[in-house]
């Protein structure tokens, strides 16, 4: 990979625990887990079916607090914010691509994309600007006026994935972004979320079950037992 972002992480997670208790019984779900992800780098997160995946995601994220251990973001310590500090963090630095697009119904392509930017506060002007720019580069230039409702599957996809977008994280954090795409659009959305990956130089980390998917990424970890191997 030759990127220019080599030197640069996006995120860098050190020695993350989070524990959850089930029927009085303790689960260390991630235990002393350590991963870095720079920036330009694509890494696919793969393992079994409840091996914490999600978990991992969501402490990445900041919408879940761990019980150990520290999370470093676009350089800045996590671990000790607040609950503003991170919702300003998500907002400004981080964003998230779901297997579902959970587009908003009542907006058109251009409105969901630019949603984020009204939310920080953007101007009209440059966040309409963003927003066409990411349309256009995931084929959309055509489409910016349609609802979710007159979109393809893919299509869809490709807006969830430009809003992700739209606020220029530094990280994105995507769980089975194409799992609910045939084969041929999975691997057209895919290529086209790559292309900007590394034309803005963010990480990303994608947690999937599709072998396709994680072997076209720069980078594969596999989770289990609690820690990550690869």
């Amino acid at each position: 990979m030759n990127n220019g972002f080599e030197d640069e992480a996006a995120m860098r997670i050190t020695a993350l625990d989070r524990v959850f208790y089930q029927g009085g019984r303790k689960l260390e779900v991630l235990r002393g887990l350590d991963l870095t992800v720079r920036r330009g780098e694509a890494v696919a997160l793969i393992g079994p079916s409840g091996s914490g995946k999600s978990t991992l995601l969501h402490a990445a994220g900041l919408l879940e607090r761990p019980d150990g251990g520290e999370i470093v973001i676009a350089g800045k310590n996590c671990s000790a914010m607040n609950d503003g500090q991170r919702t300003t963090m998500r907002r400004d630095h981080l964003g998230f691509v779901y297997q579902f697009h959970h587009l908003l119904p009542e907006f058109t392509a251009l409105e969901n994309v630019a949603m984020p930017m009204r939310l920080a506060k953007v101007p009209r002007k440059v966040r309409a600007a963003r927003a066409e720019q990411l349309l256009v580069e995931l084929g959309l230039g055509d489409r910016m006026g349609h609802g979710p409702a007159q979109l393809s599957g893919g299509e869809q996809q490709r807006v969830a994935i430009a809003r992700a977008l739209a606020n220029e994280p530094v990280l994105l954090l995507a769980d089975e972004p194409t799992g609910n795409l045939d084969q041929a659009t999975a691997e057209v959305v895919l290529a086209e979320l790559l292309s900007i990956v590394r034309s803005e130089g963010l990480g990303i980390v994608i947690a999937t079950h599709d072998p396709l998917v994680a072997d076209s990424l720069d980078r594969v970890v596999r989770l289990q037992d609690g820690q990550l191997a690869g």
